[in-house]
C-alpha cells in the first residue's frame, strides 16, 4: 500500500517527535510510509535506514512565495509531484486546508488530518495522538526509533578508536539559536566531575555557526581536551554511527538530542529557551530547567542559569 504522511514543521526535532506516529500507521498496514517534510528537517540524512520510512518527498517551501512549491503555482506543483507516487492514503499532521486539497488534487483517495482551522495554541503531539486513536483505534506512546545499519556503528567504532572500558559521551553543544547554547563552563564543569568517576571520552557535537565554534574551541583548549573529539567536520549521517557507540548523551536543547534518543541513548536535555515538550517526550529523555524556574518555554532565557551539579546528578541517578 501506497501511504503519504506530510509533517510541515522546520526542524529536525519536530520530524523525530511524530515518528512514533508514522511507525504506527506503518505497523497497522503493513507497509512502509513515504514522508513529505521540509528540506530543513534534513530527514534524507537520518531516516534513510529506518525500516518503516519509504522515501523522503522534499516539500520546497519557505512561505516566500519563492520555491517551488509555495504560492497558487506551487499548489498545483505539489499536486502534481505527488500524483506521480500515486499514493491510496494521507495522514496530515498538521490543520491547513491547503494540504488537505492538495491531497485531494493529487488523487489521493483516503485523507487523515487534524480537525481544520485549529492551529493556534495547537499542542505539537496531542493532535497526533488523537488523529490515530480515532482513525486506527492505535493507543501510541512508543519513544521515536531511528534505525541504523549495525556495521556502520562497528565500522564507527573502530574508525574513532573508541574503548568498551571508557565511557563514551556524546556532547551536544550546539544549538539553533544564542539563547539554547549553554556555556562551555557548564559543560566543562560536569566533564571534570565525570572524569573523576570513570574514564571517559566526550564526542563534541556542533554545527559550523561562528557562536557554536567559539564553545567548541574553548572546550578544545581547555584541561580536558584529551578527552575530547569534535564532530563539527561531519555530516549528520556520518554522526549516527558514533552517537549510537556512545553510553549516554547531554545536549542543549538541539537536533543531537532528539536523533540520539531517537538511537535509543539515555540523554540529559538541558532546556534553557523552548517548551519542555521538545527534552522530555521520549522516556529516555531527561529534562534539566534552569534553577529558579518550575518549567521552561520560549523567552525563560535561562541559559546561564542550567546548573552543573544537576546535570552530574542527574547522570549518577541515571547511571545507578
Amino acid at each position: 500500500m501506497k501511504i503519504l504522511a506530510i509533517q510541515n514543521r522546520m526542524g529536525i526535532g519536530d520530524t523525530v517527535i511524530y515518528l512514533p506516529f508514522i511507525k504506527a500507521i506503518s505497523k497497522k498496514y503493513n507497509s512502509p510510509v513515504s514522508l513529505l517534510v521540509k528540506e530543513s528537517s534534513k530527514a534524507d540524512q537520518y531516516l534513510n535506514q529506518t525500516s518503516y520510512i519509504n522515501q523522503i518527498i522534499p516539500l520546497e517551501r519557505n512561505n516566500k512565495n519563492k520555491e517551488r512549491h509555495d504560492g497558487i503555482y506551487g499548489f498545483f506543483n505539489l499536486a502534481k509531484d505527488l500524483r506521480k507516487y500515486g499514493f491510496e492514503k494521507v495522514f496530515i499532521f498538521n490543520s491547513s486546508l491547503r494540504y488537505n486539497l492538495i491531497s485531494r488534487v493529487a488523487g489521493i483517495r483516503k485523507i487523515y488530518q487534524y480537525p481544520l482551522f485549529k492551529k493556534k495554541n495547537q499542542h505539537i503531539t496531542y493532535p497526533a495522538r488523537n488523529l490515530i486513536k480515532n482513525n486506527l483505534n492505535i493507543e501510541v506512546n512508543e519513544n521515536p526509533e531511528i534505525h541504523i545499519n549495525n556495521n556502520l556503528v562497528d565500522l564507527s567504532f573502530s574508525k574513532f578508536n573508541m574503548n568498551k572500558d571508557e565511557m563514551n559521551i556524546l556532547l551536544g553543544i550546539g544549538g539553533s539559536g544564542p539563547t539554547k547554547r549553554i556555556p562551555s563552563k557548564t559543560f566543562l564543569s560536569v566533564m571534570e566531575k565525570l572524569n573523576q568517576i570513570k574514564k571517559c571520552r566526550f564526542f563534541l557535537a556542533t554545527g559550523k555557526n561562528n557562536e557554536e565554534q567559539i564553545i567548541l574551541k574553548e572546550i578544545l583548549n581547555s584541561k580536558m581536551k584529551d578527552k575530547c573529539t569534535p564532530l563539527d567536520n561531519l555530516s549528520i549521517s556520518e554522526t549516527l554511527p558514533v552517537i549510537k557507540n556512545c553510553n549516554f548523551s547531554i545536549c542543549n536543547d538541539t537536533s543531537f538530542s532528539h536523533l540520539s534518543s531517537a538511537l535509543g541513548i539515555k540523554t540529559i536535555t538541558l532546556m534553557a529557551d523552548t517548551p519542555l515538550v521538545y527534552g522530555s517526550y521520549s522516556s529516555i529523555m531527561f529534562p534539566i530547567i534552569p534553577d529558579g524556574e518550575t518549567t521552561v518555554t520560549h523567552n525563560t532565557l535561562g541559559k546561564n542559569k542550567i546548573n552543573p551539579d544537576k546535570i552530574f546528578n542527574k547522570f549518577l541517578s541515571i547511571l545507578n
